[in-house]
């Protein structure tokens, strides 16, 4: 499917993911051929590899149904409970606008000015700077902020992150990655199973090949039979290995499908974000704080593939959910015309009221300020004393509802 412009690769995204996600179910009845395969060439003995392959076929085909129930019934649950099951990783819990009014206001004018519905808001508290959104449908659509983000970024920044999170939203990405987590789940869950049931089965009781008597016992002589049980035991041998493969490749296939997806996302939701705010350099500067500076404690690698940056890096860019935040700057920079500040360096001892207003630390050298620019943050004019300049007359800063302006 070809794109075009931003909405062809929105829609070709989908196109793909639909075709991906299935392809997940695929692997799901390849994993139940492999388990066939473990069971004959356990319980079988003395046969050639063709009627192990053969025979783990025609058990397949009675056992599709309930591996596709299986499978469809791990979504139900999931489909319930998957919010649930995030909040408790990671700590979330629901605000409003009375707790948050702040974040609130800007989720709140984002989404009426481009009729969206307005999400469920979470806050984690925490000191990593992310968000990310989740839910499979409206009345579950919800997005989660961690109190670090709050502190270290602007309201201009803090809205094109929220525009990012509502562009998953209204392009099905958050859908599509709950869904394929969900039944990469699954694989890994069919994976674990049968590596445990073949370890635990045993090895003693082949009921032979061709009718309860053994491959190898219908041989005449003593020479002969032992060179049929060491034929047979080959190919069990193979067959063996190969229904380990298949079980290794359809789990590798599952995750590598899982991060694709995600990985396809993130410059669509850049572009989007700069679509619903007008602004690149907000989003080039959030995403400049962020980098690398978004670590969950305790959540896990599916959690981390929903947020605005992962910094957990894949091999050689293989197992990368995300693409480098250099990679999304000098996008926007090309395609949005947004300015890059270039690498920033969050103060560590200086703690931000909501307005994003720089308070002097108690104790403690103060380190070089932050680079100025359209959306960087200016040095702090207390300088070393904490004594900020004071202004008088018509001139004078009035006090705002985040602070003064």
């Amino acid at each position: 499917m070809a794109a075009y412009g931003l909405y062809t690769h929105i829609a070709s995204n989908k196109f793909r993911s639909m075709l991906l996600l299935a392809g997940l179910f695929v692997l799901i009845y390849v994993m139940v051929y492999a388990g066939a395969l473990l069971v004959e060439a356990l319980s079988t003995s003395g046969a050639p590899v063709d009627y192990y392959l053969a025979a783990a076929l025609h058990d397949l085909i009675p056992a599709l149904p309930y591996a596709t129930g299986a499978a469809a019934l791990w979504i139900v649950i999931a489909y319930f409970f998957h919010q649930s099951i995030i909040d408790a990783v990671t700590g979330g819990e629901d605000v409003t606008r009375k707790q948050q009014p702040r974040l609130y206001n800007l989720l709140e004018n984002l989404c009426i000015s481009r009729g969206i519905a307005m999400p469920k808001l979470k806050i984690i508290d925490s000191d990593a700077l992310n968000a990310f959104a989740t839910g499979l449908n409206r009345r579950q659509y919800s997005v989660t902020v961690t109190t670090g983000l709050l502190r270290a970024l602007n309201d201009q920044e803090i809205e094109a992150v929220l525009g990012h999170e509502l562009t998953h939203i209204r392009n099905g990405d958050v859908q599509m990655m709950v869904v394929a987590v969900i039944i990469a789940g699954a694989v890994g869950f069919f994976a674990e199973l049968f590596f445990r049931s073949f370890t635990n089965f045993g090895w003693g009781y082949g009921r032979g090949y061709g009718g309860g008597s053994s491959w190898s016992s219908s041989s005449s002589s003593s020479s002969s039979s032992s060179s049929d049980r060491k034929g047979s035991g080959g190919a069990a041998a193979i067959v063996i290995v190969i229904a380990v493969a298949l079980i290794a490749l359809a789990w590798l296939l599952s995750q590598l499908v899982r991060l694709a997806l995600s990985r396809s996302r993130e410059l669509l939701a850049d572009a989007g974000s700069v679509e619903l705010t007008k602004n690149p350099d907000a989003m080039i500067s959030a995403l400049r704080k962020i980098e690398n500076r978004g670590e969950l404690p305790g959540a896990t690698s599916a959690v981390m593939e929903l947020c605005v940056d992962n910094p957990r890096e894949g091999f050689a860019d293989l197992f990368a959910t995300h693409p480098s935040v250099q990679a999304r700057v000098q996008a926007l920079v090309e395609f949005a015309g947004g300015h890059d500040p270039g690498p920033l360096a969050l103060r560590s001892d200086t703690a931000m009221d909501p307005g994003n207003q720089a308070q002097p630390a108690a104790t403690g050298p103060v380190p070089p300020a932050l680079p100025s620019g359209p959306w960087g943050q200016t040095p702090d004019p207390a300088g070393a004393s904490g004594a900020v300049p004071s202004r008088s007359g018509p001139w004078a800063r009035p006090a705002g509802p985040w602070g003064p302006h």
